[in-house]
């Protein structure tokens, strides 16, 4: 049996328990509420209905599961090979909180999540990226006492590329965040009006700012914003380039009730063209980033 249709088979098999569960469990809940208020053997009928409905559910989500991470772990471990130069795959880890901290724009989190790791090369420029979800907690007091939760503030893809050349200071062009750093960072205003209208530059070294992000560059960068929704950061410091997109999603989510197909397959190889576009439409894969003196 082809492999991806042995996932799509044992996906449909799954997805059976909770297409049983799921109505048993709404039947066992009206049954209750309707007959089962005033009369104790509608109440234990509706209980074992609601139990049963339970178990179908949990079933149907383990197996699910344990596709998802079979899916994963083997067939699209083999194809992210096959798609980047040296790609690497690591379903359950990500980037270090250091890692991503590391761009000084992204506010720190205080439940930190990271999964779906990738390395590799396009054209010859390494990168890293992973998923990751950063939360910030809450509480609130009600008169029953304190609730604690936490808010995702960030969920989606961080990139790191790696430059050949180092250049003097730091530069952070942002959509909606602003510096954390104790770095001297500055507000500037680029040449272009509708780029100072996407985005916000801050800089510690003008001449560095510039030199970065010359017209051409400006373009490139709003070809990018406008060709990937979602919030968008880009931070160069020392010899990397950071790329943080919050679009509130996971980039090689298998989601449930949806084909596990070919078009599936080549819409996650679709979602590399973030990155794609990043190194060709910067031209990160030439060497224009001369150092600085």
């Amino acid at each position: 049996m082809d492999p991806l249709l042995a996932y799509q088979t044992k996906k449909q098999q799954a997805e059976k328990y909770i297409l049983i569960g799921g109505p048993l469990a709404v039947a066992a809940v009206a049954l209750f509420l309707l007959v089962g208020l005033n009369n104790s053997v509608f109440q234990w009928i509706s209980g074992l209905l609601f139990v049963g409905a339970l178990g179908f559910i949990i079933v149907g989500s383990v197996r699910f599961n344990k596709m998802v991470a079979d899916f994963k772990h083997n067939f699209l471990k083999d194809k992210i090979g096959e798609w980047i130069e040296d790609g690497v795959y690591k379903p359950d880890q990500g980037l270090g909180q250091n890692t991503v901290y590391g761009c000084e724009f992204l506010q720190s989190a205080d439940r930190y999540h990271a999964e779906d790791f990738i390395s590799g090369s396009l054209d010859g420029v390494p990168f890293q990226m992973c998923d990751i979800k950063l939360e910030e907690r809450r509480v609130e007091h009600t008169k029953n006492g304190t609730r604690t939760y936490y808010v995702p503030f960030f969920t989606g893809q961080f990139y790191v590329v790696d430059f050949n050349k180092n250049f003097n200071g730091a530069l952070q062009v942002l959509e909606t965040e602003k510096p954390r750093s104790k770095r001297p960072f500055k507000k500037i205003k680029m040449e272009s009006v509708q780029f100072n209208k996407t985005y916000k530059t801050y800089t510690t070294d003008d001449h560095t700012a510039f030199y970065l992000i010359t017209p051409q560059m400006m373009e490139r960068m709003m070809t990018v914003e406008k060709n990937h929704p979602g919030n968008i950061g880009f931070a160069f410091i020392d010899n990397k380039m950071y790329l943080a997109i919050d679009n509130n999603r996971s980039l090689l989510e298998v989601q449930m009730f949806r084909k596990l197909d070919e078009a599936r397959i080549a819409g996650f190889k679709a979602d590399f063209d973030l990155i794609h576009d990043v190194i060709h439409e910067l031209k990160l894969n030439q060497n224009i980033f001369k150092e600085i003196a």
